[in-house]
């Protein structure tokens, strides 16, 4: 049984909405109300954002056309296998196979790219082609030069055929514009059988596409590449009726008449005639739950062919997302690094849920949510809970208790429990922990209204007490996971420490001070595996001897630290080894200094991770990015790292070492990031770092202080509240904090809560060029460790 409750009645719902988009565009228009200085504020803070940066690289992203947290992306395919095409597209590629309406923004895993559409003229080619080749197919060559890419927006010449194409969207459709030369066999093709493959093989299971109009298709399809069984619906209409329709199945022509096929490969050419400069303009509404709500949510969101009128709305939803932080530099590297990045934490979650509030559950079956709910999908866990997540308690506070519920109704339908990594109905049970509860945790410790607590309490205590999940019954029984019995056991182990830690936090806030107790106390049981003679987290047998020992277990080689595992079977950490998982504690930086024996050694070690060899073994992941030593900013578990300094009483050191990965690991190029973006993750500890802040331990609502980019931000916290950081310094360059107030009271302390600004705040720091070693070094000022 799903339990729902509201959040907020109608009146308070529609009351914040309207001060978060009224102020946002205040923000954005820098005080201008007039409909010129709209439109030239709204430029003046989109012109900052360049979803081209982190297309190339190791980025995943994509360069579409998509509103914030919308359930639509529709971008260009430029290929759909291999792991640097998880999103679709890559811009080290010179030609198109068509445009798409759904995608992943920096994932490591591929899927998704439904429904492509692509134009052209002659006879068409039914396969895409090569990269290679692209002449063998349907495939276009274009240049980048002729692209265009901006929030809401994107066009592109497809040179062989003299096309232009342009696209927009709005929350659940997409719209095309084709721009034709003088043709008697101008096309589009509708591609059922595209999609992303993973191994050079399709993925869909089953597809149906019929016509259900002179100029209007409808489907869907299931497929199975990382979510499977996936189920996606789409409803399709165009401006102009084609002169001839020719269906296929398997590549071979179907004979007319034909309105209808059901397989695996399905498409359709479309035929017209068209004189120079015609415009033929493609609207595609789609869902999960059915064709009939994908034709509903067509209906209710574009019910015209105004191209530009939808491009403008999309647009000015943009000015307002990103105009909820405003930022003053002089610095444009910085300004679009930031402002691209604050782009790309707003595309997921994303909504999945149709205009009369249907979606499909995690059980494969259709609900109906409470009115004024919404529900969410694309949850990449592992990454977002870090800093993500706390942005969006700070910007979104709207849409916190949604993504909450959202993840609570996953758990009560799911046959899998607690969601790990789901995606549009399915789970993906992608890498370790089940920070799900990470994320609930803390939107509740935080205050936020409109959250089932209890259904939520319930759900995490089922994973957290009894699902014999992932070697979760040695964790409770051992307190620790055994190398030899379970896979990734170091790393699983501290993720289980973090899930109960942030579980606590509910147990507190419902009075289950009992179990609050127990489940802190279980949170200390990455302690099991520092061996103190070497320094390390290392995994250990069943048996309570070290892997990589010479007692017993010969089979296992010598322990060295940069190895992700010690066995051929599997790791012992997951996309990390000894060094960054030594260090990986988030929430008792505290017990973690204490097993080197004090700061001073703890810092020793810190120190050493920066600048010891960058070394990793053959089989070390690609995600395992962006070294420094063996600090890898381009994956998740160092994100918090270089803020540990501040527990260990050095927060100088913390300064410098997040101003020089803001400088290094970004900039505003297409291989602008470091490893993947991770649905936002990348970008959140960017947006944070910048700010000055960034949650180590995220659960707690403690903010640790780094090294603020700007001179002055002003984040938009909704409902006519503002956090303010002031920078005080002589020049740009200068990174170390001399003093800091809060609220206008002087601080020793190099930290603040999140009930310190969550009402509005200011945060004043003074920069200066050298280190003050006096200021937040006690240890009686350190950020709190294991405290409920």
């Amino acid at each position: 049984m799903i339990t729902r409750r509201k959040f907020l009645n109608a009146a308070a719902a529609t009351a914040v909405a309207a001060s978060v988009g009224t102020e946002a565009r205040a923000l954005a228009l820098g005080g201008m109300k007039t409909g010129e200085g709209q439109a030239k504020a709204e430029a003046d803070v989109l012109q900052w954002v360049d979803p081209k940066i982190g297309t190339g690289g190791h980025g995943h992203c994509y360069p579409g056309a998509v509103v914030p947290f919308g359930a639509v992306q529709l971008s260009p395919d430029t290929y759909n296998n291999d792991w640097d095409w998880c999103s679709g597209y890559h811009s080290s590629d010179e030609s198109i196979m068509g445009f798409s309406h759904t995608h992943l923004s920096g994932t490591g895993c591929g899927d998704l790219l439904d429904f492509l559409v692509m134009a052209g003229t002659g006879k068409a080619k039914i396969v895409p082609g090569t990269r290679k080749d692209p002449d063998g197919g349907y495939r276009s060559r274009f240049d980048h030069a002729d692209e265009v890419a901006t929030p809401g927006y994107y066009s592109v010449i497809l040179k062989d055929y003299k096309v232009k194409a342009e696209l927009t969207a709005t929350e659940r459709t997409g719209l095309h514009r084709y721009t034709f030369p003088a043709s008697e066999e101008a096309y589009l093709i509708l591609d059922l059988g595209h999609g992303y493959e993973g191994g050079g093989q399709s993925n869909v299971l089953s597809a149906e596409l019929g016509r259900t109009a002179d100029d209007a298709f409808s489907g869907g399809r299931v497929t199975r590449a990382w979510g499977n069984g996936r189920q996606v619906y789409f409803a399709m209409q165009l401006s102009k009726k084609p002169e001839r329709v020719v269906w296929f199945l398997d590549d071979k022509e179907v004979p007319a008449p034909y309105t209808h096929l059901e397989g695996k490969n399905l498409k359709v050419v479309l035929y017209f005639k068209t004189k120079a400069e015609e415009q033929i303009l493609v609207k595609t509404g789609i869902s999960a739950v059915s064709a009939e709500n994908a034709a509903l949510n067509l209906k209710t969101e574009q019910p015209g062919w105004a191209f530009e009128s939808v491009r403008a709305a999309a647009r000015e939803k943009w000015a307002a997302q990103i105009g909820k932080i405003a930022v003053t530099s002089d610095n444009e590297s910085h300004k679009k690094v930031f402002y691209t990045a604050l782009y790309h934490l707003s595309l997921g979650p994303c909504l999945f849920d149709d205009v009369d509030g249907r979606y499909r559950g995690m059980d494969q079956q259709v609900h109906t949510l409470a009115k004024g709910q919404h529900n969410y999908t694309t949850f990449s866990l592992w990454d977002t809970y870090r800093a993500a997540h706390p942005t969006y308690t700070l910007i979104e506070p709207g849409r916190v208790p949604d993504f909450a519920n959202t993840l609570i109704r996953m758990a009560e339908q799911s046959p899998a429990g607690m969601a790990v990594w789901p995606l549009q109905g399915t789970e993906t049970g992608t890498m370790t922990g089940y920070h799900s509860a990470a994320v609930i945790g803390e939107a509740i410790n935080k205050g936020f209204k409109g959250i089932d607590v209890e259904a939520a309490y319930k759900v995490m205590m089922q994973r957290a007490m009894v699902d014999d999940y992932e070697g979760l019954p040695y964790y409770r029984e051992m307190h620790y996971i055994p190398a030899d019995k379970e896979s990734e056991s170091v790393s699983k182990t501290f993720e289980y420490c973090y899930d109960d830690w942030s579980i606590a936090h509910v147990a507190k806030k419902l009075k289950k001070t009992d179990d609050a107790k127990m489940l802190a106390e279980r949170s200390k049981n990455f302690k099991s595996y520092f061996d103190a003679s070497i320094g390390f987290m290392r995994p250990k047998f069943a048996d309570g001897t070290w892997v990589g020992s010479s007692e017993g277990h010969g089979e296992n080689g010598p322990f060295n630290p940069i190895d992700m595992g010690h066995f051929d079977k599997w790791r012992d950490y997951t996309e990390s080894n000894a060094w960054q998982s030594t260090f990986a504690i988030q929430h008792d930086p505290a017990g973690l200094i204490g097993l080197f024996g004090g700061r001073e050694p703890f810092v020793t070690k810190l120190d050493e991770l920066f600048t010891t060899a960058s070394t990793l073994p053959a089989d070390a992941p690609p995600d395992i990015a962006g070294m420094v030593g063996q600090y890898a900013h381009g994956n998740e578990p160092s994100h918090h790292i270089a803020y540990l300094y501040v527990y260990a009483g050095q927060p100088w050191k913390t300064q410098a070492r997040v101003r020089s990965l803001m400088e290094t690991m970004y900039s505003p190029n297409p291989d602008g990031m470091q490893g993947n973006e991770d649905v936002g993750q990348m970008s959140a500890w960017f947006v944070l770092s910048a700010l000055g802040f960034y949650p180590v331990d995220p659960v707690s609502g403690n903010y640790v202080l780094g090294s603020p980019l700007f001179e002055k931000a002003t984040v938009n916290l909704g409902n006519g509240r503002n956090l303010i950081v002031e920078v005080k310094r002589a020049d740009p360059s200068h990174q170390y904090v001399q003093s800091f107030t809060l609220n206008g009271k002087a601080q020793e302390k190099a930290w603040f809560n999140h009930s310190d600004i969550a009402e509005g705040g200011r945060l004043t720091l003074v920069l200066g060029a050298e280190p003050n070693t006096s200021f937040a070094t006690g240890e009686s000022l350190a950020p709190p460790s294991l405290v409920l």
